[in-house]
């Protein structure tokens, strides 16, 4: 499994937009006229956009109160430090189950069978792996007091317990969660934008409008992607606090 992680983990930054392509792939759907009656489709719509929605929260409290910099070294798994505040105090892995809720709902929103029963038990194996290699690089270099993190907190339930008195104690770094989640919000909310319209076609039968609206989403997004871009590169915005 190590092996497998340290292999995954050089390309588990395409990841993420190779899987929401998958999620285009035709399939038999999940909920159905014939099951669920006249309104189907906002069983899918509804419970998905709530799971994935859970994610990117999880994902946007974790990065906001205590950023991880473990993006690897020579496309290999690294860490300068052992964090363990913020949502790290109450989970191992809080990204990755950001990760795994964001895909499990647009895999729910998507209401593809392929998709959640086939394309996302593959990347639950493949997230295992990576993490079992990370574990084993942070157990190599932080010892004993990795040992005794892996003690008193989950690798993948988040423990709410004391979770008001973390954020309390610390401060929302809302700069942060933008300058490196910029990236993500784009990808995720066009694949939104694109799996309501295309695959719910009866929500907006015309496909002139239908295109018309899934464009101007698209410019939108693009316009604040790059203007936040802009403000990183150039300085003008840093996830300094004070």
């Amino acid at each position: 499994m190590i092996t497998i992680g340290n292999f995954f983990f050089r390309f588990r930054n395409v990841l993420f937009i190779f899987l929401y392509l998958l999620l285009f792939l035709p399939s038999p759907d999940i909920f159905t006229k014939a099951r669920f009656g006249e309104n189907y489709h906002l069983w899918p719509i509804v419970i998905g956009l709530l799971v994935t929605i859970l994610g990117e929260a999880i994902r946007g409290a974790t990065i906001g109160l205590a950023y991880i910099i473990r993006g690897g070294k020579d496309k290999k798994v690294h860490a300068e430090n052992l964090v363990t505040e913020g949502i790290f105090k109450h989970c191992r892995n809080p990204l990755y189950v950001g990760n795994i809720l964001m895909l499990l709902g647009v895999g729910i929103l998507s209401n593809s069978w392929i998709y959640l029963g086939i394309v996302f038990p593959i990347f639950l194996f493949i997230y295992q792996s990576i993490v079992m290699a990370e574990e084993n690089f942070l157990q190599n270099k932080f010892g004993f007091d990795f040992v005794n993190y892996c003690r008193r907190v989950n690798r993948w339930v988040i423990n709410l317990k004391g979770i008001e008195s973390t954020f309390s104690e610390m401060k929302f770094n809302y700069k942060r969660w933008i300058l490196k989640e910029y990236n993500t919000l784009f990808i995720w909310l066009v694949g939104i934008a694109a799996i309501i319209l295309f695959e719910y076609e009866h929500l907006v039968p015309d496909p002139d409008i239908r295109k018309g609206i899934f464009l101007s989403i698209l410019v939108a997004l693009g316009i604040v992607y790059c203007y936040v871009r802009y403000l990183k590169k150039s300085g003008k915005m840093t996830d300094r606090v004070g």
